[in-house]
């Protein structure tokens, strides 16, 4: 019953990102209120305690795990999310907990930080028993290695990370992103 929930999780989020390849990322009530408002903006990332402001517009709810203050980086923390917010999924760039996320049928977007050529080769290894929905790629500036990294594996990219002009989102579109994600709200109406 969970895999079925996880696939139907996953074309929702894939029929959104077909509508719209921009994801508001909100960090604040301004960027809460513009997002809630806005017809075209189908996903959206947000901070655990307005899950359900969001869910109400209609939109998908996908938590920041690492970013919950108080909360450890073990897989009973995905536990909580789940249950207390009613996220429809999680980031992360902890292995464990795009697992156990996965394992709740929740849609997991795996982040990694590309600062060097390890981390890029984190990338192409991803642990054993770990298979996120996306894998997110900050910054999103890097049409190059969005592109190598597209052929390199199967799973949806999305570009973020200083992503702030229409030049910027469709050279990361381009290069192969499913889409990219934004705070920067003018990118979000674009």
């Amino acid at each position: 019953m969970k895999e079925v929930s996880g696939r139907k999780m996953n074309q929702r989020f894939y029929d959104m990102l077909e509508e719209n390849p921009v994801i508001a990322a909100v960090k604040d009530e301004e960027g809460l209120e513009k997002c809630c408002s806005l017809e075209d903006i189908k996903v959206l990332c947000s901070i655990p305690d307005l899950v359900g402001r969001i869910k109400e517009s209609g939109k998908m709810a996908v938590v920041h795990a690492d970013l919950i203050t108080g909360l450890g980086s073990r897989e009973i923390a995905v536990d909580f999310i789940k249950k207390a917010t009613q996220a429809d999924g999680i980031i992360s760039t902890k292995p464990a907990l795009i697992k156990r996320g996965r394992e709740l049928g929740m849609f997991t977007v795996m982040r990694y930080f590309l600062i060097d050529s390890m981390a890029l080769e984190n990338v192409r290894t991803l642990p054993g028993g770990v298979r996120p929905d996306v894998i997110e790629i900050l910054p999103g500036l890097m049409p190059d290695i969005i592109r190598n990294i597209c052929q390199d594996l199967k799973t949806p990219i999305i570009a973020g990370g200083l992503i702030t002009d229409r030049k910027s989102v469709m050279a990361a579109l381009s290069a192969g992103a499913l889409c990219v994600s934004s705070t920067n709200q003018n990118v979000w109406t674009m």
